[in-house]
C-alpha cells in the first residue's frame, strides 16, 4: 500500500494475501466498535512479543475497507484527500485518456492549477467530479430502463 500520489506500480494481491485479508477483515469486523473514538489492538513483533496500540476507530474502519478490497483481489492505494495529481494520474482514476482529461480541465469541468507548465488536480476535486459523473450516468440508465419498461422492451 502506498501513501504518495504516484498511481503506478500497484500489484494485485497474491492468493495467500487475499486469504489473509479475508480472515483479517472478518476478525476486525467482529470486534470493531464504531461507538468508540479509539480502540486498542495487540500486535506481535518478530520475537512474538505483544504490543498494545491505540488507534482511531476511523483508521480501523479504513483498514477494514482496505482488507475488503484486498480480499476481492483488488490492488489498493491510499491517497490523501489533499493530494495533487498529474493529468495522467487523474486520467487513470477516471479511466480516460490524458488528452481527454486535459480537455476536461481546459473546458472548466474540473478545477485545477498549474505548477510551472504542468496541470495539477486535487484528488478531492477529482473524486467529487467522478461521483457527480457516476450519479448522472446512473440516473440516465434508470431513465432508459424505465422507458424500456414502458415500451414493453424488457426481457
Amino acid at each position: 500500500m502506498m501513501t504518495n500520489t504516484t498511481l503506478t506500480g500497484l500489484a494485485l494481491p497474491a492468493k495467500h494475501e487475499i486469504e489473509t485479508a479475508t480472515r483479517g477483515q472478518r476478525a476486525l469486523a467482529a470486534f470493531l466498535s464504531t461507538k468508540l473514538e479509539t480502540q486498542q489492538i495487540l500486535i506481535k513483533d518478530a520475537d512474538d512479543v505483544s504490543h498494545q496500540i491505540e488507534l482511531p476507530t476511523a483508521a480501523l474502519t479504513l483498514l477494514m475497507n482496505v482488507l475488503g478490497e484486498l480480499a476481492e483481489g483488488n490492488a489498493v492505494q491510499v491517497v490523501p484527500v489533499h493530494a495533487e495529481l498529474t493529468t495522467q494520474e487523474a486520467a487513470n482514476i477516471l479511466n480516460v485518456s490524458r488528452p481527454h482529461m486535459v480537455k476536461l480541465l481546459e473546458d472548466g469541468h474540473l478545477p485545477h492549477h498549474k505548477t510551472g507548465r504542468h496541470r495539477r488536480v486535487l484528488f478531492a476535486d477529482l473524486m467529487a467530479y467522478k461521483n457527480e459523473r457516476d450519479a448522472t450516468s446512473q440516473k440516465a440508465m434508470q431513465e432508459l430502463a424505465a422507458q424500456a419498461q414502458e415500451l414493453g422492451l424488457g426481457y
